[in-house]
């Protein structure tokens, strides 16, 4: 019975891919305030995106959704982070931090990316458990929109 709830979930995950990105707007709501553990050690606060425009991209290694996405990431981040565009890509829990490091650092990844060991993160983004689930935050901190799939990477900036 395990293999066929496992196929079913994936199935379902496939569908969700399959249509294409969708995204909950309607009003906005305070950013949780989390910290983000990035891959040096350092750390990175929720309240240090405000007064910017942020995309928090919850992904994995093993998406391959995530994986194809990652050149429009570093695209939008390289021609908006000038203006104060911000992006902390979140590796799941479950992503081994080894694969991890090894993709941001063979890609070149010129974000910040963060590793969240224990899921506490995901959780309080709304409990993340499907990748890639983006977050659209404004300059006030506010959530603006959430993707699940592909973001629509020409709304990213607005």
């Amino acid at each position: 019975m395990a293999g066929k709830s496992k196929w079913i979930l994936g199935a379902a995950a496939l569908a969700i891919a399959a249509a294409g990105a969708f995204f909950v707007a309607g009003g906005s709501s305070a950013a949780p305030e989390t910290t983000f553990v990035l891959l040096d050690g350092s750390k990175k606060t929720t309240s240090d995106l405000k007064g910017k425009v942020a995309l928090v991209n919850f992904w994995a290694t093993s998406c391959t959704t995530c994986v194809a996405e990652m050149p429009k990431m570093v695209s939008t981040f390289d021609k908006y982070k000038a203006r104060g565009y911000e992006h902390v890509a979140v590796a799941m829990s479950y992503d081994p931090p080894s694969y991890v490091v090894n993709f941001a650092q063979t890609r070149k990844l010129p974000f910040s990316v963060a590793i969240d060991n224990t899921g506490g993160v995901a959780k309080a983004w709304g409990d993340v458990q499907l990748t890639p689930t983006t977050y659209l935050v404004n300059r006030k901190g506010e959530i603006v929109k959430r993707y699940v799939g592909e973001p629509n990477f020409a709304s990213c900036t607005s």
